[in-house]
């Protein structure tokens, strides 16, 4: 195994032994498992010249040994699939995707493999920037006078992905491939770690629905800085595809300008319902709520409200409970799903429901809404209007996670796990005892 930093420097010598240059950098391909390198960079008087891999014999630590007398002087011009490791790789953002972390590369790490030297990994410890300091050898020694280890740390290459900007101009043949397959929240970590260009180039690669679950997990600011560096119709695309609290609180936090024309460009029926609940204060239910839920008419059977729910395909997050509403439209009764699925197929749900469910005003504040969600241990409270019409629910990580105090916060651990434990949403005990 050697070093990129290790070759950096190095002579370039022809079949004679005369030398030519030195090494200024390594090219490999990428696109492999593992890059080979295609050819180096040589440093002359007068400028650098591309030496093909091919027209070296050898690369050791005494410097390159070429196979040819004669070599092409013209410019060094970089191909699509190709990058320069120490030009476009040593200190450079990359994305760790087995940490799920963006990295500093101090060094890369080459072997032979397959009868071809390439990069098999990058050396983002401490023990490659001393190396490429030249300070390793005194390091070491330091570090065993003293009994402690060497902080090495390498990265397979498989679990790398190069960012734009680390690769400048180049364009990968599969961008981002392994980025898109992580957890939406761990995606959003990186993203809000990237620097502008590369960000973009990240969420380039992501479908609408994906895109809209890692923004759906990034922190407020960084929400409004993705969404405004899209193309407004992409923008319009991604909120369409949020739950629809969550696509108000973004567009709340827009420009004016950049609200309106993204507002205007998503279907109609989804924008008025953003601009419906941005009419509700910030810090109230209507403000937290979600207008995704499951409600059935009290003459439904279990079985055909379970029919129903396969054709609605809800959110998982909507469907901690299944709410009755009368022919108005106003909420009657509260089902779990446990409820429902060890009712007899054919009894109607009116007879299972639990009547006079606890709910809140649309204009109840926020801080009231969390203590009734942790007072019942409630996963979700559903959100009625005057007149006691059915018009959202707000769940426990919004009303909780958002704005309820630390004494709150630490209680839902506990419903959780209570939910886990139970197999089903905790229905509240105290449901019978009407509205709050």
């Amino acid at each position: 195994m050697r070093f990129l930093s290790q070759c950096i420097g190095l002579p370039v010598r022809d079949p004679s032994g005369e030398p030519l240059g030195t090494i200024a950098d390594l090219i490999v391909a990428i696109g492999d498992r593992y890059p080979p390198v295609t050819g180096l960079v040589a440093r002359t008087d007068r400028r650098n010249i591309f030496l093909p891999w091919h027209n070296v014999r050898t690369l050791d630590e005494t410097g390159a040994l070429l196979r040819v007398r004669t070599i092409d002087i013209g410019k060094f011009r970089q191909r699509q699939d190709e990058i320069l490791l120490k030009a476009d790789l040593l200190d450079k953002q990359i994305v760790d995707i087995e940490g799920r972390k963006v990295i500093r590369v101090n060094d890369v790490s080459l072997d032979e493999v397959e009868g071809r030297l390439r990069v098999v990994a990058v050396d983002v410890g401490a023990a490659g920037l001393f190396r490429r300091l030249g300070l390793e050898g005194a390091f070491r020694t330091i570090a065993r006078n003293v009994r402690a280890g060497v902080p090495e740390r390498y990265i397979d290459w498989e679990d790398v992905d190069p960012l734009d900007s680390t690769i400048a101009s180049v364009r990968l043949r599969v961008p981002h491939a392994k980025l898109a397959e992580l957890h939406p929240a761990d995606l959003a970590a990186i993203i809000e770690e990237l620097t502008p260009r590369d960000r973009l180039g990240v969420l380039a690669t992501l479908d609408d629905e994906a895109l809209a679950d890692v923004v759906e997990e990034m922190e407020p600011d960084t929400q409004v800085e993705v969404l405004e560096d899209l193309e407004p119709g992409r923008a319009a695309d991604i909120l369409e595809e949020m739950s629809p609290d969550d696509a108000a609180d973004l567009v709340a936090d827009l420009s004016d300008r950049s609200r309106d024309e993204i507002l205007a460009l998503m279907e109609s029926d989804e924008a008025d319902e953003v601009r419906d609940l941005l009419a509700f204060p910030e810090d109230s239910a209507g403000g937290l709520m979600t207008t995704e839920f499951v409600a059935v008419p009290a003459e439904l059977t279990a079985a055909q409200t379970i029919e129903k729910l396969r054709e609605l395909e809800p959110d998982a997050e909507t469907i901690y409970y299944v709410y009755v509403t009368d022919d108005d439209g106003r909420l009657v009764g509260v089902l779990s799903l446990r409820d429902l699925i060890v009712a007899r197929p054919e009894s109607a749900v009116a007879d299972v429901m639990i009547d006079g469910p606890v709910a809140v005003g649309v204009l109840e504040p926020a801080e009231s809404v969390a203590e009734t969600i942790a007072h019942y241990n409630l996963l979700a409270v559903p959100v009625v209007d005057d007149e006691g019409l059915l018009v959202g629910i707000v769940t426990v990580d919004d009303a909780i996670d958002t704005v309820a105090p630390s004494a709150w916060r630490r209680r839902l651990p506990r419903v959780f796990a209570r939910a886990d434990r139970d197999d089903e949403p905790k229905t509240p005990a105290a449901a019978g005892e009407g509205r709050g």
